[in-house]
């Protein structure tokens, strides 16, 4: 992207609740970007989803609030059209003072996790599916939007509605626009099952590339939704009695050759694709924290409610959370379909692929594939009842220290922690104010 003719930019990283934090600064700085002179407290990274500073934190009462040093990622410049100025924003990754990669960036995170793959000459490719609502909060509350052809405010589901997505062809015609500007390969767009609920998959590629362009795709979505008077809201679950906003993912894994190591010609797949599920059930109870990071993640977690609560697997089967889709052999893949919306993209892919490494690393194997509603099959391994488990669970898990460095355990533990005290002081009825436009 040319930035010769702006006359600011913005650069940020990736904390652990997925926000953007930086800095604005003249377009004539972006040619310093590169030498390590943008500089920023590690501890940015890891405040809670406020901003404030988590108490205690050994980044800041430790190293006395040391510095890191911001580098721009491979992931931009690109353009902010939600700003009513032209602008661009840098996405950044965090270094110590000495070079190493900053663990408490969960960009950093997901690169050491696929650093793992690399190392056997695999490369991981990643889609993932995004869903959101468009609310109205013009009074306070969190209100379901007006048609703009009608303007009558929507009172009733439309599941697959061309009609309900063609009412906000102004959104989406500038959503594709701004995806298409930004590098962000947005497909197919669908009306899903909550009213003003919908849902945009972003194509297959290299995963880190895929969490970066989910990562994007979010502040755009939001961005654009306020330019046409609305909010978008990726909150697991904003309304009570209306289906939630998932994040499934799919992944496979190519060699050096090209060839999908999931593929062995068959419709069951190759012992690596069974030994990949067999990790991904293994860690899936503990990683429920990154699945369901936010207070309100657990009102999406309930039987029956188009959300998985057990560890298990099928295939083509989606009230698994973990799907083998049909289809050609020589695009055998796992849909994982566990998180919310609410997710950070870079924690979740790295959960996720990091738990299906070790079960290729350990060999694995997984229970027979499941059948039938999995919601009717008992004693089956259990996510996490509630937020506070879910954090216990989380830091104390083996699993979770083989996939995950320490210092992201125990920021997001912390931070986590944090949260869930600070919410109990707030009403219950204004608890959506702090995920609204956040997560």
């Amino acid at each position: 992207m040319d930035l010769s003719n702006l006359k600011t930019i913005r650069i940020a990283a990736c904390d652990v609740n997925g926000q953007m934090r930086g800095k604005r600064m003249p377009a004539s700085m972006a040619a310093k970007l590169g030498d390590g002179s943008a500089r920023m407290p590690l501890s940015t990274l890891n405040v809670d989803i406020w901003g404030r500073d988590v108490e205690d934190s050994p980044l800041v009462f430790e190293t006395g609030d040391a510095d890191g040093i911001l580098k721009p990622s491979n992931r931009g410049p690109v353009p902010m059209p939600w700003l009513s100025s032209p602008s661009a924003l840098v996405p950044m990754v965090m270094e110590t003072e000495s070079g190493a990669p900053f663990m408490g960036d969960p960009r950093q995170v997901l690169s050491q996790v696929l650093d793992r793959y690399k190392a056997r000459g695999w490369q991981v490719m990643a889609a993932t599916e995004m869903e959101f609502n468009l609310v109205d909060d013009s009074d306070g509350t969190l209100g379901h939007p007006a048609n703009p052809i009608t303007g009558r405010t929507l009172d009733q589901q439309s599941v697959l509605s061309v009609a309900e997505l063609d009412a906000f062809d102004a959104f989406f015609t500038d959503l594709y626009d701004g995806a298409e500007a930004m590098g962000i390969p947005a497909q197919s767009a669908i009306s899903e099952a909550g009213l003003a609920q919908f849902e945009i998959n972003l194509d297959h590629q290299n995963a880190l590339r895929a969490a970066d362009d989910a990562w994007l795709f979010k502040a755009l979505v939001k961005g654009l939704a306020r330019k046409h008077g609305l909010a978008a809201t990726f909150m697991a679950k904003p309304y009570e009695d209306e289906a939630g906003n998932g994040m499934h993912v799919h992944f496979s894994v190519v060699d050096d050759a090209g060839n999908n190591v999931f593929d062995n010609g068959s419709e069951t797949g190759s012992e690596l694709l069974l030994q990949a599920v067999a990790g991904c059930l293994a860690a899936m109870p503990a990683s429920t924290l990154v699945f369901a990071p936010h207070g309100n993640s657990y009102d999406r977690l309930i039987p029956g409610a188009h959300a998985p609560t057990t560890a298990a697997w099928a295939y083509e089967n989606r009230t698994a959370a973990i799907r083998i889709p049909g289809g050609s052999p020589k695009a055998r893949r796992i849909e994982h379909r566990t998180a919310g919306g609410d997710i950070n993209p870079y924690l979740m892919l790295s959960v996720v692929l990091g738990a299906a490494m070790v079960g290729i690393e350990d060999t694995m194997t997984p229970p027979p594939a499941s059948t039938g509603n999995i919601y009717d099959i008992p004693d089956l391994p259990q996510l996490a009842p509630s937020w506070a488990d879910a954090i216990d669970l989380f830091e104390q898990d083996p699993l979770m220290a083989r996939i995950l460095p320490p210092m992201m355990i125990r920021n997001l533990v912390m931070t986590k922690r944090q949260e869930l005290a600070g919410f109990a002081d707030i009403p219950q009825e204004k608890h959506w104010l702090s995920w609204l436009e956040d997560v």
